[in-house]
């Protein structure tokens, strides 16, 4: 018994560590409060540990967003029964890109950082697999799912920077506005194609990306 009458060791046993708890824990915190708010400290209070702790399971702060990142993935579609190669990889690869537009500290996370977990890896295969079935080369299709990826990934980057800046807007509309006012005897590339500089949404725009990237797939080589 201690001074205060209270005995210790009837307090309830914290559970044990693990990574899948850390990984569950800075999860939690991602959903309610965003990827920026995961630090090591943070987690460490959610988990009433000290900081230390965590280094045994993760190797620092990259790591864990990684994970969680890879998490969130296994929520991306992998085929659509019944519809063409063309529209399952079209679901596969913008559910990828949605899930990092609501996620947009993880949209950065995964345009620097290596991802190895489980669920990216299922998506690169299920990708693999959507471009043998278009008939595109094995060498190819390897560099191909790597431009894929890469231009969903800095879509959402670039969507969650213009949403993080309230001026995002004034600012688009404002070279808008630079542009048609140039003129065609200083800028006629430009002015000829002033219409569709701007033309489009963000779907359309990465849908028209997918096709011409498997365009030049399909018909492009590996260099020697």
């Amino acid at each position: 018994m201690t001074a205060s009458g209270y005995n210790r060791r009837e307090r309830p046993a914290k559970p044990a560590l693990s990574r899948e708890g850390i990984i569950a824990a800075a999860l939690d915190v991602v959903r309610r409060e965003g990827a920026e708010r995961v630090t090591m400290r943070r987690l460490a209070k959610e988990l009433d540990t000290g900081p230390a702790s965590l280094y045994v399971y993760v190797r620092d702060t990259d790591e864990l967003h990684a994970a969680v990142l890879d998490e969130l993935l296994g929520e991306v579609t992998a085929t659509t029964a019944g519809s063409d190669w063309r529209s399952r990889l079209w679901t596969v690869v913008s559910t990828y890109r949605d899930v990092l537009y609501a996620h947009p500290g993880l949209a950065r996370v995964a345009l620097v950082s290596p991802l190895n977990g489980p669920n990216y890896l299922a998506i690169v295969d299920t990708v693999l697999g959507l471009l043998a079935e278009a008939g595109v080369p094995s060498g190819p299709a390897a560099w191909t799912v790597d431009l894929l990826l890469l231009v969903a990934t800095a879509s959402a980057v670039e969507h969650s920077t213009r949403k993080d800046r309230p001026d995002s807007q004034q600012r688009h509309d404002a070279l808008a506005e630079t542009v048609r006012g140039l003129s065609p005897e200083t800028h006629p590339h430009i002015v000829a194609a002033s219409e569709n500089l701007f033309s489009g949404n963000a779907d359309t725009r990465s849908r028209w990306a997918i096709d011409a990237l498997l365009n030049g797939a399909r018909t492009t080589p590996l260099p020697d």
